[in-house]
């Protein structure tokens, strides 16, 4: 297979296995996104999800989360990890939403990378799953499938990124890396990866890849 037609292979398959792709993290509005994407930085969507209803009861808008104390935020949102970091973010932007932008997401990526917490990929999340910006936030399922899939050299997410913007069109980015995220999770994990149920790596994955996994499942 050429690389275009790996590609076609690739986009096919996850079409067909998520025509429609829900968004992980629970969310109803650009604002209350933005806190849960900021919140799952080096925690699970499982985790976030349970820590949000509860968050959002007491303020589910700048306006009512700048009457809580940094403090506050912090012992709701202790679970999900960093919450020193996390809960004076939270804050920070919170109050420049009201200053700068009458308490309102910005749909702009360097805006939003202004922000206290927001890095490039939470932003990446806000504009496409928002706003239905084109952008391709890299997690570590897109940077790990990637690299075994042979669309990428593996060395860092900021290559990921360029390398998934090159290949797929445009018009398919915010689909796509939702689909690969829910299928790295179900059928190309990092742990307990089961080659034979993971039909894209084994059909177009990196042959290195490949020969590795069955190299280490061979019996001694």
């Amino acid at each position: 297979m050429t690389k275009k037609e790996k590609v076609g292979f690739t986009i096919k398959t996850l079409q067909e296995l998520y025509p429609s792709v829900p968004v992980p993290l629970e969310h109803k509005d650009p604002y209350t996104l933005l806190i849960a994407v900021l919140l799952s930085a080096q925690s699970t969507d499982v985790k976030v999800n349970q820590i949000t209803p509860i968050l959002f009861a007491k303020a589910d808008n700048p306006y009512d989360m700048v009457k809580l104390t940094v403090d506050e935020i912090r012992d709701i949102i202790k679970p999900v990890g960093l919450s020193p970091m996390k809960s004076k973010g939270i804050h920070g932007l919170s109050h420049i939403l009201i200053d700068r932008y009458e308490g309102e997401v910005p749909n702009d990526m360097s805006l939003l990378e202004e922000l206290p917490a927001v890095g490039h990929k939470t932003a990446s999340v806000v504009v496409s799953q928002a706003f239905g910006t084109p952008a391709f936030p890299v997690d570590t399922h897109i940077h790990r499938l990637m690299y075994r899939w042979g669309f990428s050299n593996g060395k860092n997410v900021v290559q990921t990124e360029k390398d998934a913007k090159r290949l797929f069109p445009r018009d398919l980015w915010n689909d796509l890396h939702l689909q690969i995220i829910w299928y790295g999770r179900e059928y190309s994990p990092a742990r307990g990866w089961d080659l034979e149920k993971d039909i894209i790596t084994k059909t177009i994955g990196r042959k290195s890849v490949v020969n590795e996994y069955y190299k280490k499942i061979k019996p001694t």
